[in-house]
């Protein structure tokens, strides 16, 4: 596109392509989406271009076109580019992609477990057997495996639970080599001083967040997790709905999950305190939910500084 708004130029890019449209263009300026494989094309691109990644979810021209191709998205990211007005992607590193890889390859490992094990519930439940089950621990895998069910559900049930020993001891491979990325960055020794925060719920924290220093505050880093309040204002009026769970689903998850666990069995003083008191005037999921904006809000901090957890008025 010139600099009068007018097409200049169309051709469709295969990725094989990618070097020599690069290279007739060195200089220029581009941008791309986000979308699942745009690392290598940044990657690519970027050798010889200014590449700027454009946040989907942002880019509202695009998503409220009545007609969406392929084209009209390239036309519109070109005009975007032309007016500098791309609304930005994070770019993670090299070093961030790879922890993200780990900590999302073992999520879906679960995920696909989990689906295995709901699959031997609905096998059960046809078969009228309701006593209560659990396929991952060892005394269900136990009575499973003595369980008799007519054919062809014998070789069904067997199948269930041959995959699941095949994806715990994939989930298992994947927890050393999380492990032992986790005990090898400052910043996830940081996140295990946190009571309830392990190998994996710290790499996530990193894989997800980022680099720190890429945001200037705490209220930045809150939003990115989708964990800031909704808030409306209307003349003298002002209500704070929920939160606008805009950002990252996984960090959102983990920051919960470990912020149960550190007021229900880890027994931490500041986080507790701070979830009992919300809890008696609000419910108990607003009030974790609360408590897990509070816990990245010190996390920030934490990695900010290069500190461990050690909150106000409770010795670490």
């Amino acid at each position: 596109m010139d600099e009068n708004g007018e097409i200049d130029r169309e051709v469709r890019v295969e990725n094989a392509n990618l070097d020599e449209i690069a290279q007739e263009y060195a200089g220029s300026e581009a941008a791309i989406e986000a979308t699942g494989n745009y690392y290598h094309i940044h990657d690519t691109l970027s050798e010889y271009l200014d590449v700027v990644v454009a946040n989907p979810s942002e880019l509202n021209l695009i998503a409220n076109a009545d007609t969406k191709t392929d084209r009209v998205d390239a036309k519109e990211l070109a005009r975007l580019v032309r007016l500098g007005s791309v609304p930005e992607s994070y770019v993670p590193s090299e070093e961030i992609r790879e922890c993200r890889a780990l900590v999302r390859g073992r999520h879906k490992l679960v995920e696909n477990r989990k689906d295995y094990a709901n699959k031997i519930h609905s096998l059960l439940t046809e078969h009228g057997i309701t006593q209560k089950v659990k396929p991952l621990s060892v005394s269900g895998r136990e009575f499973l495996e003595e369980l008799t069910l007519p054919a062809p559900w014998d070789t069904l049930l067997e199948t269930y639970l041959e995959m699941i020993g095949t994806f715990t001891d994939q989930i298992e491979r994947l927890e050393v080599a999380i492990e032992d990325r986790a005990a090898s960055r400052e910043e996830t020794q940081l996140l295990m001083t946190i009571p309830g925060v392990s190998y994996y719920s710290a790499l996530l924290i990193h894989a997800e967040v980022g680099e720190i220093d890429r945001f200037d505050e705490d209220k930045q880093v809150v939003s990115y997790a989708g964990l800031n309040p909704v808030i409306r204002e209307s003349g003298d009026s002002r209500f704070e709905g929920g939160i606008s769970k805009k950002g990252s689903e996984k960090l959102r998850w983990i920051l919960v999950q470990c912020s149960r666990v550190a007021v229900h069995r880890s027994e931490d003083e500041y986080l507790s305190r701070f979830y009992q008191r919300l809890k008696n005037r609000k419910s108990g999921k607003e009030a974790i939910v609360a408590t897990a904006r509070k816990l990245l809000v010190s996390i920030f901090h934490m990695l900010d500084r290069k500190e461990v957890y050690d909150p106000p008025g409770v010795s670490a």
